[in-house]
């Protein structure tokens, strides 16, 4: 495949390998670009943050992202001026100015307290009711008019959640940035930071406390059901766990952004054998040691302060990872629910031969009221056959000349404070393209080894259809719905992904060891290998290939 890389702008682009594959849908290039970029505009301005955005373009199927300066965007820098004149230049231009004051403000008044108090009294609950209201339609009542009709109410739940979802993460990555900032100024390593943030999140260990439940009920009952619909039958009480367990999340996508993922409902081996395989990771005891461990070491004159950055981290590490599976992957899932059902009308005209051809269509093609209208069959295979070229390709890591950004210390006080918070969430989300990963080498979550059998593939989906409980789990990135499903998992490894990143997260709240951005995982470890997990090294070692 001839391809070249080209910036699609000025600056420097930085790959974000932590959160899509390559070979992105249309669908989902056109929703990234234009909500991401909308949305944090508005919470840069909102929170003081010296930056118009960050930018969003797609280069061969590849995502990359930029953070838009505020002062002359689309004129670089490569050189910058003496400090001095750059410390002026900030406190003279106007917008600087603004900037600086609605920091200031932001520091005093905290902001993003009262956005995490919406979003668990009543904000939450509104978007999961739109959800389910789309959820609820019986899609084969439908007539084919009305179908694409509602195929476009999808399309804007999507626009209008991921807006959100994306506005949502200023106001918990803020929080998150600012607390990693601080505490990493008064010389604690930021590994020591996170690890105190594990038990934070209760929407991510949620699915896991319900599972263990209804494998409390199974046993109780005696029982040793081996599907799903075995489940179910166990006794009425069990289905209607079940059905509950499935309710928000049977069309959520587990396996990524894009609208190839897969929703748990597709697969109910899976969404089965997570259940079963559940486990409650306590790990609160643990957490309280390591704080009091950690607080030990911020100097004596910042322990009050750093007790309250670590108190509204842990708040805002929830609103974090219960804003992707409501906002962005139910939506998505529910788009690629109807998409799927215009690939089986289609696959019943003779129109294609898959029904997940349908995702191939482009946004401007959502709008067509008759079936007829849609492009043909071959074409929806060209596109997809394009797409999957585009995964084998190795994109660079950083595209376009090096863009300069004036120092911290130029700043007044407050902004620089707001710029060192973002620069710490870009860091440690492993979004910068530079992250020092190798090889095999990676960030490590847990203090347990594991040995295991290593399941290995380019698409997650791939991986988790012949994943074992037990075996280690070997991905490019996760979302936070992995949830979902990680409980089979005896280890993780991903190729993307900083400390921060939700396959960490995932890790440390599900008590299961992880190896986080090791570069080389998908091509130095052979499906099947006996590999070592060692996150306290944060390596993995390859023990034995597998047997041919």
């Amino acid at each position: 495949m001839d391809v070249s890389w080209n910036a699609p702008g000025p600056g420097q682009w930085a790959l974000d390998r932590s959160h899509m594959p390559p070979g992105c849908t249309a669908l989902v290039q056109e929703l990234m670009s234009s909500t991401e970029p909308v949305a944090m505009r508005r919470v840069f301005v909102e929170l003081g943050a010296p930056v118009e955005t960050m930018s969003v373009a797609f280069i061969n199927g590849f995502i990359y992202t930029r953070l838009r300066p505020l002062i002359s965007p689309d004129k670089p820098s490569t050189r910058l001026p003496p400090s001095w004149l750059l410390k002026v230049a900030v406190r003279v231009h106007p917008e600087m100015r603004r900037r600086n004051r609605t920091a200031a403000k932001v520091m005093e008044t905290a902001p993003w307290n009262a956005v995490i108090h919406d979003w668990h009294h009543g904000g939450r609950a509104g978007i999961v009711a739109g959800n389910l209201a789309l959820q609820d339609v019986a899609l084969d009542a439908l007539d084919d008019a009305a179908l694409m009709a509602h195929v476009r109410d999808c399309w804007d739940n999507c626009v209008t959640n991921w807006t959100h979802h994306f506005w949502l993460h200023g106001y918990d990555l803020g929080p998150l940035g600012l607390y990693l900032f601080k505490a990493e100024g008064w010389g604690v390593a930021a590994d020591d930071l996170l690890s105190l943030l594990e038990g934070a999140s209760p929407s991510t260990s949620g699915p896991a406390r319900e599972a263990t439940e209804i494998c409390r009920m199974v046993d109780a009952a005696g029982a040793t059901p081996a599907t799903l619909d075995e489940l179910r039958a166990v006794s009425p009480e069990i289905e209607a766990a079940v059905d509950r367990y499935l309710r928000e999340r049977e069309w959520v996508l587990f396996s990524r952004y894009d609208f190839d993922g897969l929703t748990l409902g597709e697969r109910p081996d899976i969404a089965f054998a997570s259940i079963m395989a559940a486990a409650d990771n306590d790990s609160a005891a643990a957490v309280a040691a390591r704080t009091d461990a950690v607080r030990a070491e911020v100097p004596e004159r910042h322990r009050a302060e750093f007790d309250e950055l670590l108190s509204t981290a842990r708040s805002a590490m929830d609103l974090r990872d219960d804003n992707g599976p409501v906002t962005a992957e139910w939506p998505a899932g529910l788009l690629r629910r109807a998409l799927l059902e215009v690939g089986n009308r289609l696959v019943a005209a003779g129109r294609v031969e898959r029904r997940e051809l349908a995702i191939e269509l482009l946004p401007d093609e959502l709008a067509a009221t008759d079936l007829a209208n849609i492009p043909s069959g071959s074409v929806l295979q060209q596109r997809h056959d394009h797409r999957t070229a585009q995964c084998t390709l190795d994109a660079p890591l950083l595209i376009g000349p090096t863009e300069l950004a004036p120092p911290v210390d130029v700043l007044p006080a407050a902004l620089a404070q707001m710029v060192g918070s973002v620069q710490a969430v870009v860091r440690h989300l492993g979004m910068d393209g530079g992250s020092s990963a190798s090889g095999l080498h990676g960030v490590g979550i847990g203090t347990t080894a594991v040995t295991a059998l290593a399941r290995v593939a380019i698409s997650p989906e791939d991986a988790l259809d012949r994943l074992q409980p037990g075996e280690v789990l070997v991905v490019a990135c996760t979302t936070p719905a992995y949830n979902l499903v990680l409980s089979l998992a005896g280890g993780v490894v991903t190729a993307a992904g900083g400390p921060m990143s939700h396959a960490a997260v995932l890790a440390r709240e599900l008590g299961i060891p992880a190896v986080i951005g090791a570069h080389a995982a998908l091509t130095a470890i052979s499906d099947g290998a006996l590999v070592e997990v060692d996150p306290v090294s944060g390596v993995v070692h390859v023990l034995a290939e597998p047997h041919v």
